[in-house]
């Protein structure tokens, strides 16, 4: 296992323990995900989940294809691994994501008890493991999630940047 330092309020710091996985793989699946929801006019948010080295789910976002406010990936992908594992209880899942969850996709990770995150670029408008709230290590609540960011953190803004790009004509 790697251990990661995570800092706490009030300058206390942790060590948390993090199975160690090739992130970069995982998270290149995540990003071909996303690339197949820009290609189908969506969002370029994808997601996986692992467990033993293997991915049992993958997803991304498609809110707007069946007017589902809650289909975003990181839902979509604990959704399809809860069917293929038989169980809501997902302890040894890690799920990669392309974007930084919001506090909807962070209190589903919480709920079903995945083990971790991993995400590469950071939400600056709702991301709720750190950047604009800080939900996946919130002390009052009954669980906490392990955090790794930034892997392929370039790749998954040039993503979102192309699209945006391209969306707006530029």
């Amino acid at each position: 296992m790697a251990a990661l330092w995570r800092p706490f309020a009030m300058g206390v710091t942790a060590v948390v323990m993090i199975r160690h996985m090739n992130y970069e793989l995982f998270m290149g699946e995540a990003l071909a995900e996303a690339r197949q929801a820009a290609g189908r006019g969506g969002p370029a948010v994808g997601a996986v989940a692992v467990m033993n080295d293997a991915m049992v789910a993958r997803g991304s976002t498609r809110v707007g294809e069946g007017s589902d406010p809650t289909a975003h990936a990181v839902v979509s992908v604990l959704r399809e691994a809860a069917r293929k594992l038989g169980s809501p209880r997902l302890s040894d899942i890690t799920i990669f994501t392309t974007l930084e969850p919001c506090p909807m996709c962070v209190g589903a990770l919480l709920e079903c008890d995945a083990a971790a995150l991993v995400y590469a670029a950071p939400n600056p408008v709702n991301g709720a493991a750190g950047t604009v709230i800080q939900l996946a290590q919130e002390p009052r609540l009954g669980r906490r999630l392990d955090v790794v960011s930034g892997i392929c953190r370039m790749e998954a803004e040039e993503l979102a940047t192309g699209l945006a790009a391209a969306a707006s004509g530029a």
